[in-house]
């Protein structure tokens, strides 16, 4: 299992704001190693979802163009003080990871 996500979650009038960062090296698949100059292989997060009280707000599909160690913000109305946000990682090693977070 990876790192935990850090997430931060607010409320601001209607709107849920969350702001994510999701510990993992991401590699493309292009890169050489330096020192054997072989190539690093693939490995990159393929899936990610995030849930509000166990509903699902947000899918995404990714591939090897996002960055190491990607940050992910979103907004969405529904949540109010006190709910939960739970987001979720899959990689295409069958790696994964999540974090948790309350609304304030």
């Amino acid at each position: 299992m990876g790192k935990a996500i850090k997430i931060r979650a607010r409320v601001k009038g209607d709107i849920a704001e969350v702001k994510a960062l999701m510990p993992h090296d991401m590699e493309s698949g292009r890169r050489r190693d330096v020192e054997t100059d072989e190539i690093v292989p693939a490995h990159y997060i393929t899936d990610v979802v995030a849930e509000h009280n166990g509903e699902v707000v947000l899918t995404a599909y990714w591939g090897t163009a996002v960055s190491k160690n990607p940050y992910l913000a979103f907004s969405f109305k529904g949540a109010v003080a006190g709910d939960t946000i739970k987001i979720r990682w899959l990689d295409n090693f069958g790696d994964n990871s999540e974090g948790e977070a309350v609304f304030k």
